[in-house]
């Protein structure tokens, strides 16, 4: 099972754990999602990083290519690696799932979907 697998187990074990429970073979299906992920962000993150420029240096490209990365693993972690949110127990530390946190979250993964969208 690869990184992706296993921040989606662990998302579900926490998040949703009578959910958890009822996966029969939890490293299977982890594992499945874990290769999916690692699918989604490899080509989510080329669309994202876009064409190479012709004025660009080695370390702006760098940059550029890893901004890209992470803006889609946040994507993905949000869309593939998370159990559904009505499916969340709450916990003493999520007393309010509509803090500001949920709500940057939120609006980052909307300005992805219209980039998204606008590379179509």
């Amino acid at each position: 099972m690869n990184n992706y697998g296993k921040i989606a187990q662990e998302n579900w074990k926490t998040l949703a754990p009578k959910e958890y429970e009822q996966i029969s073979n939890p490293e299977e299906h982890f594992a499945q999602i874990g290769e999916t992920a690692m699918q989604q962000v490899l080509q989510l993150q080329d669309e994202l990083a876009g064409p190479d420029q012709m004025d660009e240096g080695y370390l702006e490209k760098v940059g550029r290519l890893q901004a890209a990365k992470n803006q889609a693993e946040e994507i993905v972690k949000e869309e593939t690696l998370t159990p559904p949110r009505d499916t969340w127990e709450p916990t003493q530390e999520d007393e309010n799932p509509d803090d500001e946190t949920f709500q940057a979250i939120r609006q980052m993964n909307q300005a992805a979907r219209e980039l998204e969208n606008e590379l179509d």
